[in-house]
């Protein structure tokens, strides 16, 4: 207890209540599963191959696949139906690119949002220091709602051409007994979807997360200060100030110029009737 308290007294949790936090920490969850159900996924698929001759059928041949999809690699037995012999196949196709493309973006912005989450609560200070936190913040968050993106879509794509690969009826055009018409081929049950299904709708999911944070990491930064610091109408109410300042009568008396109209009615040199006041003295 007493070093959780202590935790909690140093450190700002206030900051998960806000939607700086708050989506960091969603991203960091959504992050998790989408590696977990794409990273993770096994399948199985499996036909039957009904020979002539009922010695040489196999009516269930199991064909396991899982991530990365490099389904070139894959491998199967199944029955020529000419008495006991049998052929070795390949599944068609490689899709690991894009497949390990989605989970590597997936786990690095899980650890990002995990790193992020904790400055944002030990550490506020120094990433607000200099305003260099807020900044690199914000550039990562705007690369990786763009990797999101690229990574998902690309995954997708390639997710429906496993699809393809993998359906009992295509793989039934690889083995060479179902190509005689005497033979039956058919398809037993094949791959479920489900988990793949939902780590394409969790790559999405992290994209609207990451590019919906841009913002509130932005309000964060100099640039957004810095413009609600001198916002549009600053330099009209700097001159509006300036015009209606109002005007020094007795300016120019200091600088040895003629007066204003209050100064013309003070005595000077000379006298209202013209002549000069100090040659009158003298007579």
């Amino acid at each position: 207890m007493d070093t959780a308290n202590q935790l909690a007294s140093v450190g700002a949790f206030q900051v998960l209540k806000l939607p700086l936090g708050f989506i960091r920490v969603l991203e960091w969850l959504f992050a998790i599963f989408a590696f977990a159900t794409c990273g993770g996924y096994t399948g199985q698929l499996r036909v039957s191959v009904d020979c002539m001759e009922k010695a040489s059928s196999n009516l269930s041949i199991g064909i396991d696949f899982a991530y990365p999809f490099r389904l070139h690699q894959v491998s199967f037995e199944a029955p020529l139906c000419e008495g006991l012999r049998r052929e070795h196949l390949f599944l068609i196709g490689d899709y690991s690119s894009s497949a390990e493309f989605f989970v590597t973006i997936a786990v690095f912005a899980f650890l990002y949002s995990l790193m992020a989450t904790i400055v944002y609560i030990f550490f506020q200070d120094k990433y607000r220091e200099n305003n260099r936190g807020p900044l690199i913040d914000f550039i990562v968050t705007v690369v990786f709602s763009f990797m999101w993106l690229v990574s998902s879509s690309a995954w997708a794509k390639a997710l429906s051409d496993v699809k393809v690969a993998t359906d009992p009826d295509e793989v039934q055009l690889l083995i060479s007994a179902c190509k005689v018409q005497t033979n039956k081929c058919g398809s037993v049950h094949g791959p479920r979807w489900s988990g793949l299904n939902t780590s394409v709708v969790f790559g999405f999911l992290n994209f609207v997360l990451w590019a919906g944070n841009i913002w509130f990491v932005f309000k964060e930064t100099g640039w957004h200060k810095g413009a609600a610091r001198y916002p549009g109408g600053a330099p009209e109410k700097q001159t509006s100030t300036l015009n209606q300042q109002p005007y020094n009568q007795g300016s120019f008396d200091q600088t040895g110029g003629y007066g204003a109209q209050g100064d013309l009615a003070q005595p000077s040199e000379y006298s209202q009737v013209g002549g000069p006041t100090s040659y009158s003295n003298q007579m």
